[in-house]
């Protein structure tokens, strides 16, 4: 069995690390680019989002390079998410590639489900095993989302533009090499404390910036033509409301120390969404309520055609928390020359509320 991952930002080192331990063979696809996107868009319906069309271009890739088995995440309720690799599979199939496809999803069995999963693709190791190389991706995963805490902090006051995104591309691989706890935990202290050594305007007070909105685009930077490394030119720090490690901590494990993060957030946006309208677009609304008074600005991405948040777009406008909102919809027709202005545009009526703000 090899198996190929498709791309979401860094989550393929995790998997691949959790395989590897497995004796898995693992093909991981080239990391997203124009032509991941050109094949995804060829051989998918028009109407279907960007994560349909670029998770179906990594595994055409993965299955170039020998791929014979392939994971895509699965879902449940009202979001399309939950049908994607039917869909997926079937358009492979029609393509002449001998594969199958393992849905990788949170189910109510959430972490027992998910390493029953795992145990049928490790051609059934042990429990013992399992759980070991499950611990190890998540200790992977944790070290990759601190250092990147780390960057989006240091980016917006970085002397030399880029210096935190070379030491975090370095880190990145580094943590991908790591085969121990004890390297990984060295690598993790190396960076963080090279992160701190940069040379910083510390006189300069950065706008914050929440990012929310749908998984996939939050995570995959690509899809969102590296809106986080764009804001840190501009001076902007940014807070991303997911991050994987955090959302494996409440989604695969029962409640844990008592705290269930997803009903606080849902909590926050019941005075304007009841219930769950599928994907992330609950969330979505529940995270500007939140963290409203935490944030200058906040900026919602969303596929194009995403029905949850198109949904929790037009509802963000509404709510009486008073925070600019800049909704990004993100297809293959953006451009990122187009989107700059946008982001320049925003960041700049930040400036001017916050001055106005402080001169009164």
């Amino acid at each position: 069995m090899r198996v190929g991952i498709p791309h979401m930002g860094n989550l393929y080192i995790p998997l691949k690390a959790l395989f590897d331990r497995l004796n898995v063979d693992c093909v991981i696809p080239p990391v997203n680019n124009q032509r991941t996107l050109s094949l995804g868009i060829k051989h998918s319906p028009e109407g279907l989002c960007i994560p349909f069309k670029l998770t179906l271009g990594n595994m055409i890739e993965a299955v170039e390079l020998g791929a014979d088995t392939l994971i895509m995440a699965g879902g449940t309720g009202i979001c399309r998410l939950g049908y994607y690799a039917e869909i997926q599979e079937q358009i492979l199939h029609d393509l002449g590639y001998n594969c199958e496809m393992v849905q990788l999803g949170v189910s109510e069995q959430k972490l027992f489900g998910l390493l029953k999963i795992i145990k049928r693709l490790s051609n059934y190791a042990s429990w013992f095993k399992i759980i070991s190389a499950f611990r190890f991706g998540l200790a992977k995963l944790s070290a990759l989302d601190r250092i990147e805490r780390v960057v989006q902090k240091v980016r917006p006051v970085e002397r030399i533009t880029g210096a935190a995104n070379r030491l975090f591309t370095k880190a990145i691989k580094a943590i991908d090499k790591a085969d121990d706890y004890a390297t990984l935990k060295k690598v993790q202290i190396d960076y963080i404390d090279q992160l701190n050594q940069i040379d910083k305007d510390t006189q300069y007070k950065p706008l914050i910036v929440g990012i929310t909105g749908e998984f996939y685009v939050l995570l995959e930077p690509f899809s969102n033509l590296d809106v986080e490394s764009e804001l840190g030119k501009l001076g902007v720090e940014v807070r991303r409301t997911t991050f994987i490690s955090e959302w494996t901590k409440f989604s695969l494990f029962l409640n844990p120390l008592g705290v269930n993060e997803k009903a606080r957030i849902h909590k926050a946006a019941l005075p304007y969404l009841k219930r769950d309208i599928g994907g992330d677009g609950w969330e979505s609304v529940g995270e500007k309520v939140l963290h409203a008074k935490e944030y200058d600005g906040l900026i919602h991405l969303a596929p194009f055609t995403c029905m949850p948040e198109i949904i929790a777009q037009n509802i963000m406008p509404s709510t009486k928390e008073n925070i600019p909102v800049l909704t990004i919809l993100c297809d293959e027709q953006v451009a990122k020359a187009g989107m700059l202005t946008r982001l320049e545009a925003f960041v700049d009526l930040l400036e001017r509320k916050r001055r106005k703000g402080n001169n009164r």
